[in-house]
C-alpha cells in the first residue's frame, strides 16, 4: 500500500508490518491474495480484448509494468505473473515470437517499505527484470509515456492524509472518540480527501501510461446507500475504536490521543469512483465490477486469522501514535469485541465488497 504523509501533515510514512514473522504483512495478506485471485479471469479477459500491442510499442518490444503499492508479501509477484502471462498469450495469439518480448517490472511503494524482504523473496525463475521505485503514488514516479500497464491492489483506499477538519475540536466534522468515519460530516470530509487524492493519482498515471496502455485497480469499497450501522467493514473499525477507548478507560493511553487518531482509509461506492475517473477524462472505463469475498465461518481460528490481517496493516501506524505498550491488550480486546458482535458471519451485516476497475489510457492529444 503505497502512500506517504498518511497522518495529518506529518512527513512520516506508515508501511505495512515488515519482516516475515507471525505479525508480518507478508504472512497475513490472505484477503488481498483472495481478491487478486478472484479478478484473475477478468484481468485476463480484459488484457486479451483491450491491449493493442502495436499501439503501445515502439522498438524494441519492452513491456513495462508497474505494481503500485507493492508492499512486501508474495501477492505482488502473483499479480505481476498473471499480467505477464496474459500479455504473452496476447502476443502469441498475434503470431509473434515469445522471444521478441521482454518485461521490465517496477515494484513501487513508499520509501520506508521493507524492500529488502521484498527483493529477497523475488521468484528465482521470473521472466522479467525487476526494479524498485520508492515514493508516493499520489505524485509522479515514472517518466512520461513509459508504462504499458499500471496495477494497484488494495492501496488507493489509503488516503494521503487525514482531513484537517476531523481533528479540529471546533469543526462539525470533529471525530471525537472514533477512529473512522460514521457521521455525515466526517464521511463527507473523508470523501472529499479521497476525491482529491484520486485526482492526483489519475493525473500522475495519465502522464506515465502510454496511449492505449492499461491500468487495473482493486480496492475496498462500500455498497451504495448502505446503512452505516450495517456495513461490516465500517462497523469493524467502529469496534477497533471502542477497543482504543477501552485502553483509555484502563489508563493505558489518553482519551485525547484516541480523539486525535483516525485511520486514513476511505471506501468509495462504485458509482463514486466511476465519477472521479470520468471527471479526470484521461482514461476509458473498460470494466467496473463489484465482487464479494466469502464470509468467515464462526470459528475462533478464522477470527484470529482476520485479526492478524488487521494488525499487520495497522501496527506501524498504531505504534507511531500510541507506542508499543498497548498492542497486545488492544488486539485482545478487539478480538473479543469482533467475536461477540458476529459481524464476520451474520447475514444482517452487509458483506465486505471490493471494486475491480480496468482502465485504458485515451490517445494523448
Amino acid at each position: 500500500m503505497a502512500n506517504e504523509e498518511r497522518h495529518g501533515s506529518s512527513n512520516t510514512s506508515f508501511p505495512m508490518r515488515s519482516g516475515e514473522d507471525k505479525y508480518s504483512y507478508s504472512r497475513n495478506s490472505h484477503y488481498q491474495k483472495n481478491g487478486a485471485d478472484m479478478v484473475k479471469t477478468m484481468m485476463l479477459k480484459e488484457i486479451t480484448e483491450k491491449l493493442d500491442l502495436e499501439q503501445c510499442f515502439s522498438s524494441p518490444r519492452l513491456f513495462n509494468v508497474a505494481d503500485l503499492g507493492c508492499s512486501i508479501g508474495p501477492n505482488t509477484f502473483f499479480v505481476v505473473q498473471n499480467i505477464i502471462d496474459a500479455v504473452e498469450l496476447k502476443h502469441q495469439a498475434l503470431g509473434l515470437s515469445k522471444s521478441d518480448l521482454e518485461f521490465q517490472v517496477f515494484f513501487s511503494d513508499q520509501s520506508s517499505n521493507d524492500f529488502n524482504t521484498l527483493f529477497r523473496s523475488l521468484p528465482p525463475e521470473r521472466r522479467y527484470f525487476a526494479s524498485g521505485v520508492p515514493g508516493t503514488f499520489y505524485g509522479r514516479l515514472f517518466p512520461k509515456a513509459s508504462l504499458h500497464f499500471a496495477h494497484c491492489s488494495y492501496a488507493v483506499h489509503w488516503l494521503s492524509k487525514i482531513p484537517k477538519q476531523v481533528l479540529d475540536r471546533n469543526s462539525p466534522a470533529w471525530n471525537r472518540g472514533r477512529i473512522h468515519y460514521r457521521t455525515k460530516e466526517v464521511k463527507e470530509a473523508f470523501a472529499a480527501q479521497f476525491a482529491e487524492d484520486m485526482k492526483s493519482f489519475l493525473e500522475a498515471r495519465a502522464e506515465e501510461v502510454v496511449s492505449g496502455g492499461l491500468m487495473a485497480l482493486i480496492l475496498c469499497g462500500q455498497p451504495s446507500g448502505t446503512d452505516p450501522s450495517k456495513c461490516a467493514i465500517r462497523m469493524l473499525f467502529e469496534l477497533l475504536g471502542f477497543s482504543f477507548m477501552d485502553m483509555a478507560k484502563m489508563g493505558l493511553t489518553d482519551e485525547a490521543k484516541v480523539d486525535s487518531f483516525n485511520l486514513p482509509l476511505y471506501f468509495p461506492a462504485k458509482e463514486e469512483l466511476e465519477g472521479i475517473i470520468q471527471n479526470n477524462g484521461c482514461f476509458d472505463i473498460e470494466k467496473a465490477e463489484v465482487f464479494h469475498q466469502s464470509r468467515l465461518e464462526a470459528k475462533n481460528h478464522d477470527v484470529q486469522k482476520f485479526i492478524l490481517m488487521i494488525r499487520s496493516a495497522f501496527e506501524m501506524l498504531i505504534c507511531e501514535n500510541f507506542g508499543t505498550q498497548i498492542l497486545e491488550q488492544l488486539f485482545q480486546r478487539f478480538t473479543e469485541r469482533v467475536t461477540e458482535s458476529g459481524i464476520l458471519w451474520y447475514s444482517s451485516y452487509s458483506p465486505f465488497i471490493d471494486l475491480f476497475v480496468f482502465l485504458k489510457r485515451k490517445v494523448k492529444k
